[in-house]
């Protein structure tokens, strides 16, 4: 039996100190890594490497490390962990809207950092696994009348009323929509809607269900589309079209 593919992560930062301490530490965590210093050297990795995931410092000398991220997300779907300032909010702020994935803010414990990379690396196995190939064409979902827009993130009722979605419903909702009809575990959800928002933590995953339910069930408490699987998890019960 062939060992498994160990993970392969950039590293880019313009710090050498710093750059040999993260990737010493992920080659110790049996992880392979690559390292950049410059928007050019990058480049040059993700030309020469299939990388699985970017540590991105955004404060890169005189390179604009939003820039960066920006672009990479333009061009690619590789997950980004943003390394920050400790006082950079706006920063991170910025950055997750960009498109990244998740942040670390400096000085970082190592732990943390090794932490965060296995999470992503984890909601992205599990939407590659549950998904289909994915579709940057997708502009909508639609079931039995209803239409989740995910350009404008807005949820239009049968009957035209937009209906306001927290960011965390909106993500458990389009999980749902991306696969429907089939049996989802807590877990999965939790991947799923974490790859679209940083706001739903492991203990929320059946409250946002039931504020979902309430936004589009006749019946909250006998749901039509939003029904528990008892010991496995929840299925979204009806049909998905999907609008391009």
């Amino acid at each position: 039996m062939n060992a498994p593919v160990q993970p392969h992560i950039l590293v880019v930062d313009d710090d050498a100190a710093i750059r040999g301490l993260i990737a010493d530490y992920l080659i110790e965590n049996d992880f392979r890594v690559a390292t950049a210093a410059t928007s050019a050297e990058m480049s040059h990795a993700l030309a020469e490497h299939a990388i699985d995931l970017i540590v991105l410092d955004l404060r890169l000398g005189r390179e604009d490390g939003m820039h960066l991220a920006r672009k990479l997300r333009e061009d690619s779907t590789i997950p980004i962990i943003m390394v920050t300032g400790k006082q950079e909010n706006v920063d991170r702020v910025m950055g997750l809207e960009l498109g990244a994935d998740d942040y670390v803010t400096k000085p970082f414990n190592s732990r943390e950092l090794l932490a965060r990379i296995r999470a992503v690396l984890r909601r992205y196995r599990t939407a590659s696994e549950i998904l289909p190939a994915r579709d940057e064409k997708r502009r909508a979902y639609r079931f039995e009348g209803w239409e989740l827009n995910l350009r404008t993130r807005k949820l239009t009722a049968p009957d035209r009323q937009r209906i306001d979605l927290t960011n965390g419903e909106f993500s458990l909702l389009q999980a749902f929509c991306a696969a429907p009809q089939r049996v989802l575990t807590r877990d999965q959800l939790l991947d799923l809607s974490r790859l679209n928002s940083a706001e739903v933590y492991d203990r929320s995953i059946d409250v946002q269900i039931l504020r979902l339910r309430r936004k589009i069930e006749n019946d909250p408490s006998q749901p039509q589309y939003i029904k528990t699987e008892r010991g496995a998890g929840y299925i979204f019960n009806a049909p998905v079209e999907v609008l391009h």
